[in-house]
């Protein structure tokens, strides 16, 4: 987890453990972001580190979720930095907009690109916020898209501009 756990709200904390869950349910995830509508990372998380440090990753959200820096080690996602997924992420979601508006396709929903060494899934989660996980080439994607949908079904009401404001500052303060 990127956004340091220590004297974040409830919300911040609950959001983050339901990351930190996210990583640690899904068999195959290698990064997780949440980015906001501007395209700046809000939430980390790398599944080896949380996997270590997170010991069962079940019950209720922890008081202090485990945190670990932007680019730290373990952490396996795009060259190995957090701040290079949210960037991937955004771009491509402002990719799949552009196509969806010039096909009156209406409002994208979800983008899944599948590349020989990984999957890269982006989801909408609210006011323009996204939810992009980089996942191993033999994930399940059913289950990687499944588990996403449940996460942002559960931050979606709670990521407000207030939660995404705090968010924001907290990671502008540990980078």
């Amino acid at each position: 987890m990127t956004a340091p756990a220590y004297g974040l709200s409830t919300e911040a904390r609950n959001l983050a453990w339901l990351l930190s869950n996210l990583v640690d349910e899904v068999p195959g995830v290698r990064s997780v972001a949440v980015v906001s509508s501007d395209g700046l990372l809000l939430l980390s998380s790398d599944a080896e580190a949380v996997r270590t440090r997170a010991g069962s990753g079940h019950g209720n959200p922890p008081e202090q979720p485990q945190v670990a820096p932007v680019g730290g080690p373990g952490d396996d996602g795009p060259k190995g930095s957090s701040a290079d997924l949210a960037t991937i992420v955004s771009g491509l979601a402002a990719l799949t907009t552009g196509a969806a508006k010039l096909m009156s396709a209406g409002v994208v929903k979800q983008t899944m690109v599948a590349m020989d060494g990984g999957s890269l899934f982006v989801m909408s989660i609210s006011d323009g916020s996204l939810l992009g996980v980089h996942a191993t080439p033999d994930c399940d994607m059913n289950v990687v898209a499944y588990h996403m949908a449940l996460f942002v079904g559960r931050a979606g009401h709670v990521l407000t501009p207030e939660l995404r404001s705090e968010l924001r500052k907290s990671m502008e303060r540990h980078q």
